[in-house]
């Protein structure tokens, strides 16, 4: 899954991507995923970086809703999944309308009611990403007294039952165990050492699981790499270790680098079992 994030404040990109020709971008990123193999494109409008500060839903539209509808064009025939990231109901039946096909959801449908009811009419595919309150107050609500793993299992498998509930299908449901939210790098680490535990748990079991660790602050304090966009070899580090726990897609900024390691890993601990 590689990303595009159209905002002035992402903290991977520093807005690279904000306020540009929507369909040079699209071009561009047709070309890379030609290139490398990516089968997704995750659009975003909004920032979930710890601590961000809410945009207007019309603002979001407008960042995210051109570009998606230019992703589509230029696709044409070939094979594409664009996903919309965002955890607002309206924006998300809007980006479907223009041609998005999942909704990447980082709250899991807990920050606007209307979501999985959205969702379900729309007929779309929805990941649910586990996390913990806000993007501006996520980071203090790391308390698990019970244990990482068996939280975010328990917490994630809630959130299905009440996208089921609200008349999702199983199949077009995927979950995400929320690396970088409402968790601290110690619980990051287990959450990648122990993906295989989530993926076996009651509930959870036959899910796809996407896994977005890419650039993200705890990789930069652990080898030492202050600036988002040179955080690569942590990165692969961190991918590899997703696929070797059974992730089925990995969100990725430096698609061209990652979809070597995505190969490598596969061939290493997936092929032949």
């Amino acid at each position: 899954m590689a990303i595009v994030n159209v905002t002035p404040d992402s903290f991977s990109d520093g807005g690279d991507n904000f306020n540009v020709d929507v369909d040079a971008l699209a071009s561009s990123t047709m070309e890379l995923l030609d290139v490398t193999g990516a089968t997704i494109v995750d659009v975003g409008g909004q920032s979930s970086k710890p601590g961000a500060m809410e945009v207007s839903e019309e603002e979001e539209l407008r960042r995210t809703v051109p570009m998606i509808r230019a992703l589509r064009s230029a696709a044409r025939t070939r094979p594409l999944c664009i996903s919309i990231d965002t955890y607002r109901a309206r924006v998300a039946a809007e980006a479907v309308g223009a041609g998005a096909d999942l909704v990447n959801d980082v709250s899991g449908g807990t920050l606007d009611r209307a979501m999985l009811a959205t969702v379900a009419k729309l007929g779309a595919s929805i990941c649910l990403t586990h996390m913990r309150g806000t993007p501006s107050t996520m980071t203090q609500l790391t308390q698990y007294p019970e244990g990482i793993v068996p939280t975010v299992a328990r917490e994630l498998s809630a959130r299905v039952q009440a996208a089921e509930a609200a008349g999702i299908r199983r199949w077009r449901i995927l979950v995400d165990p929320g690396i970088g939210f409402a968790k601290t790098q110690a619980q990051n680490l287990e959450l990648l050492r122990d993906l295989h535990l989530l993926r076996d748990w009651s509930g959870l079991q036959g899910l796809p699981w996407l896994v977005g660790p890419s650039r993200k602050a705890f990789i930069g304090r652990i080898t030492g790499v202050a600036e988002p966009r040179d955080r690569i070899w942590g990165t692969a580090a961190a991918i590899s270790a997703a696929v070797a726990g059974g992730a089925d897609i990995v969100r990725v900024h430096d698609v061209a680098h990652m979809a070597q390691v995505v190969k490598m890993a596969d061939a290493i601990w997936r092929h032949g079992r």
